[in-house]
């Protein structure tokens, strides 16, 4: 194919594309988390079989909001994929679209971070509770807590890849 006959809309779908894949980068964070998480769970019920169920409970839930950053960048990927909301006319337009495209999917690598440290924060809630089951409601709240917090910058990303994507602030 001959490059110089590539269409404004075509060059935004390419770009687009590699947006997507560079954002799903972001999976890993959640995914490195969730396996620290469930080692630490693991451990726990390995100390204290009989509060299976409350480390489980701790544990999924803690996973759960880990999994946060990874559902951001799926949703960032299929909008980026199957979401043009605007054609552009001009290929100055579409290099400004398609930049914007790949900018949304790097900015999404910010939700490594948060994924990682909230499923380390997930698997020390559920070794904490294998430690101490009576105090699991404390525990997992304080969990929780910083998990949420933890959960900013994936937020910041999220919200950067979105106006990206939609408001075109370069345009």
């Amino acid at each position: 194919m001959d490059l110089s006959q590539i269409t404004p809309q075509e060059f935004v779908f390419a770009l687009s594309a590699i947006g997507a894949g560079i954002g799903l980068i972001a999976g890993l964070g959640p995914g490195i988390g969730q396996g620290i998480a469930a080692g630490y769970g693991a451990e726990a019920v390995g100390r204290q079989p009989k509060a299976q169920g409350t480390i489980m409970t701790t544990m999924l839930l803690g996973q759960a909001v880990a999994e946060t950053t990874g559902i951001y960048s799926l949703v960032v990927a299929l909008i980026l994929m199957f979401v043009h909301p605007y054609v552009p006319e001009t290929m100055g337009q579409a290099f400004i679209f398609g930049c914007s495209a790949i900018g949304g999917g790097i900015g999404l690598i910010a939700g490594l971070g948060p994924g990682i440290g909230q499923g380390v924060a997930a698997g020390h809630g559920a070794a904490a509770v294998g430690r101490q089951p009576d105090s699991q409601g404390t525990i997992m709240t304080t969990m929780l807590l910083g998990q949420a917090v933890a959960e900013t910058t994936g937020i910041y990303s999220l919200v950067v890849a979105l106006i990206l994507m939609f408001v075109h602030p370069f345009m």
